[in-house]
């Protein structure tokens, strides 16, 4: 029965994509070019359909909202503006909820979008553009529960969705600012400066100062690392890693400048960079720690693994 219950929503999937049309691209339009908002409308398990069609349009660029047709006769119905377009979604058409409010909306100067199984209903013949995602059959044995029906639905709510989404040039950095708190919107919307220790907490070292000043600088701050700086301008870069190799050469550590056991030309990464590119850099380099700096090369900040972590970014 599982098996059967997949045959028939991939068939009642097949058949509602074999009806698009006109209807479906006049829909499009209506909800690309409204002055207002799409508010969707939506009884029992359609209106369960109908909150997640309105957050999906939500989310990928078209401003959206659920109203209960119930509540919408006792006020609600204030939330709807003219110029709004009216998703309606009803599979039989003739839920009682949503026709009590047809002759209002029509008063409201909106635009109609009746999404329903049949193209004789109420809904239908009162909608401006009628949306038609009949199913042979719902998927339960009784040919009852909505089944097969609230899947047309959810399937016909993503394709607008999907097809206002490429309509309005929406790409990845916009999603990403209506998900902020996602990985995505991390990824694409935090940049360097967001993560970046400044000021006091970034360690830094004149290019004469002695080993015994350098490592106490090094470890004063906790970065693994240090800059060698000359005035405000990045000279090079000293690691935990350079410190294990200088021993093991039996140098005498007492007697070397900073200059003498610094990396010239450190990776480096600008303030206003991604996040994401920050941990890139570092990982086609393998190395821990990034210096940060600004349009003419001084040294503004620092950025570490451990940085990107706490942020969540890697």
């Amino acid at each position: 029965m599982a098996r059967q219950t997949f045959d028939i929503e991939a068939q009642a999937l097949r058949e509602v994509r074999d009806s698009l049309g006109e209807a479906f691209t006049a829909a499009v339009g209506a909800m690309l070019n409204t002055r207002g908002r799409v508010v969707v409308m939506g009884m029992g398990k359609s209106g369960h359909v109908g909150r997640k069609i309105a957050a999906t349009l939500a989310s990928t660029g078209t401003p959206a909202f659920f109203v209960h047709p119930g509540e919408a006769s006792h006020g609600d119905l204030g939330m709807v503006q003219p110029g709004d377009v009216v998703l309606a979604i009803s599979n039989s058409g003739e839920s009682d909820e949503i026709n009590a409010v047809l002759p209002a909306l029509r008063r409201l100067d909106v635009t109609l979008v009746g999404m329903t199984g049949k193209p004789q209903s109420t809904l239908a013949r009162h909608a401006d553009i009628a949306l038609l995602c009949a199913v042979g059959q719902e998927a339960c044995p009784l040919n009852l529960a909505p089944t097969a029906s609230t899947t047309a639905q959810m399937a016909l709510g993503d394709a607008l969705a999907v097809a206002l989404l490429d309509a309005r040039g929406f790409r990845e950095r916009d999603f990403a600012q209506s998900h902020p708190g996602g990985s995505l919107g991390r990824k694409l919307l935090m940049h360097v400066r967001d993560l970046m220790r400044s000021g006091d907490a970034v360690p830094r070292v004149a290019p004469d100062a002695s080993f015994s000043e350098l490592m106490h600088e090094m470890t004063r701050k906790g970065l693994g690392a240090t800059a060698v700086v000359d005035g405000p301008q990045l000279l090079g870069i000293f690691t935990d890693g350079d410190l294990r190799r200088l021993i093991e050469t039996g140098a005498d550590l007492r007697a070397l400048k900073a200059t003498e056991v610094m990396h010239a030309n450190p990776r480096r990464v600008r303030a206003d960079a991604l996040a994401v590119d920050a941990a890139a850099l570092m990982e086609q380099h393998r190395v821990n720690c990034l210096l940060v700096v600004d349009d003419d090369g001084a040294l503004v900040g620092a950025i570490n693994t451990n940085d990107l972590l706490r942020a969540k970014v890697i």
